[in-house]
């Protein structure tokens, strides 16, 4: 019956992939056997910022976004000829820490979501480690492998229950749910407040403060410690497995069976599945992982220590040494909508290229405090080294140099911390069309950059999750069956010697945008007017 290669890539099983971003949503659907992306579709979110260093999303708009992309991408496929019956699971990938609470009686959100780059909690984190013994930020770490910091759930949920006052009525009235993003998208797509299935998995569960990642459960004490009700937290479960099945749609039926935090998926995705392969991804922010197999390691140089994934209930966890970056492609957009030095984020190649260097201008950009490897939410945005020949080719090289600089602060730790240097990065993510930019990281490094031809990563890592689920099995993760992945490879081409230098002067600018801002007591008593 196969007899056209046509027919047989149509009757091969799909696997489709929500992807909710910080920036976009999209779902996308590969063929199980060879990998190969067959349709997608993407919406922009709409990010709002109503005071200084708050950034929110609405939750609706989010959802509304996923089914948006599902009905498009179904659209396509059946332009294509292709059976939708050919769609035997779907994966779900998100944004982390990124911080929800809805009424499950009526199945409204009781506030935006809090997006995890937000910085509002600032004071809750100080009046948190001031409870600390030694007031020592990394107090939780032996448990949560995180330092306290605004970037977690936890805190998050923190200020919503002390600060909103929606929340605290649904909590006491126990109509209260919280969860990330993928909770929210699997709830929604399940049913909703008719049995929606209120989970979440081990890699999104270890980024919120409230999960020890030895016992790989939620633990009391650290519920206790920022004085959280248990019964609010969502189920957690593997990365691969059926939670539920789609309740309308044109998928109705299908099973959800993969759930990953967006960089864990890119790491299954990358096919990181082996002690010591790392990889890098460049989004809204640049975070690297780095797998470290079945045992934590714990980070000596600012580093998280992070579940992995679990690929299955009866399978060990893997855990990942990460370092987080808060601004990267951000900082493109901010060019763009803040300072209209661009018009799109394809131009700022063509402004960095007609520079070829940013000539001693450096660009630190902290916009949400720095992140790996200082955890220092005080720090904000410089740019520093200017002149009167300083233009606007300079900034956009400058721009770009940031996100390779961050990179290669990271890297250090990692190297640092596992004692075995990367002999070279794989790399994916919306940025890494940005051939200067691939060029500049592999410069910066001094070791090659390795980025895939298909850079869907993210995607890809979740579909796979969901493919080999039990009771799905149409995707196999044995090595022998991995497909090979085509990619290109950036070599440096730079002297060691002059990246060491600019390395230097882009640490000397991180010292001074450091201890910015800093809350005093004057302004009123829980800090919400803000700092001075």
């Amino acid at each position: 019956a196969r007899c056209s290669s046509c027919l047989y890539v149509t009757m091969d099983p799909l696997v489709a992939a929500i992807d909710q971003g910080t920036s976009s949503t999209r779902f996308l659907v590969f063929n199980a056997k060879t990998a190969e992306l067959v349709s997608h579709h993407q919406v922009e979110i709409q990010q709002s910022f109503p005071k200084e260093g708050w950034v929110e999303e609405d939750p609706k708009e989010i959802m509304q976004s996923v089914y948006e992309c599902m009905e498009r991408t179904c659209e396509k496929l059946q332009q294509l000829d292709i059976d939708l019956s050919n769609i035997k699971a779907v994966g779900v990938t998100n944004q982390r820490e990124t911080t929800l609470v809805w009424d499950k009686e009526t199945g409204e959100p009781l506030y935006n979501a809090i997006v995890w780059l937000d910085l509002r909690t600032q004071s809750t984190v100080e009046s948190l480690i001031n409870k600390a013994p030694g007031q020592n930020k990394n107090h939780l770490k032996p448990k949560t492998g995180l330092p306290i910091s605004p970037y977690f759930s936890a805190v998050k949920l923190r200020w919503l229950l002390d600060n909103v006052e929606e929340v605290r009525l649904a909590v006491r009235s126990q109509r209260a749910m919280f969860g990330t993003v993928d909770s929210w998208i699997i709830w929604c797509l399940t049913g909703g407040q008719n049995g929606g299935v209120h989970c979440t998995d081990v890699s999104n569960a270890s980024r919120t403060m409230l999960f020890n990642i030895h016992s790989l459960d939620w633990d009391p004490e650290l519920c206790r410690y920022f004085d959280i009700p248990m019964e609010i937290l969502p189920e957690v479960r593997s990365s691969s497995e059926i939670y539920g099945v789609m309740k309308s749609c044109s998928l109705a039926g299908v099973p959800i069976s993969g759930c990953l935090g967006d960089q864990s998926a890119a790491l299954v995705g990358q096919m990181c599945f082996q002690e010591g392969q790392a990889k890098n991804t460049y989004g809204t922010g640049c975070f690297l992982l780095r797998n470290t197999g079945t045992k934590p390691l714990m980070s000596d140089h600012g580093l998280l220590t992070t579940v992995a994934y679990k690929l299955g209930k009866n399978e060990p966890a893997c855990y990942a040494l990460e370092g987080s970056v808060a601004i990267a492609g951000a900082v493109v957009r901010w060019l763009k909508d803040n300072l209209g030095i661009v018009q799109s984020s394809a131009e700022i190649e063509k402004l960095a290229a007609a520079a070829g260097t940013s000539y001693g201008c450096y660009f630190v950009p902290a916009f949400s405090g720095l992140y790996a490897p200082y955890w220092e939410p005080s720090a904000r945005g410089i740019i520093c080294g200017l002149t009167q020949f300083t233009n606007r080719n300079h900034l956009a090289f400058a721009a770009l140099e940031a996100v390779c600089f961050q990179t290669r602060e990271i890297l250090d730790a990692m190297n640092q911390d596992s004692g075995l240097p990367l002999t070279q990065l794989q790399v994916d993510g919306g940025m890494t069309s940005n051939r200067l930019l691939m060029q500049l990281q592999a410069d910066i490094l001094c070791i090659p950059v390795v980025k895939p031809t298909m850079s869907e990563t993210t995607a890809l890592g979740v579909a796979m999750a969901a493919g080999a689920a039990e009771g799905v099995g149409v995707w196999s993760l044995s090595p022998s069956d991995l497909p090979h992945a085509t990619s290109e490879k950036y070599q440096p081409q730079i002297h060691c010697d002059e990246s060491e230098f600019r390395f230097a002067r882009w640490k000397k600018a991180v010292q001074r945008s450091m201890n910015w801002e800093t809350t005093e007591p004057c302004c009123n008593a829980n800090g919400t007017e803000g700092p001075s």
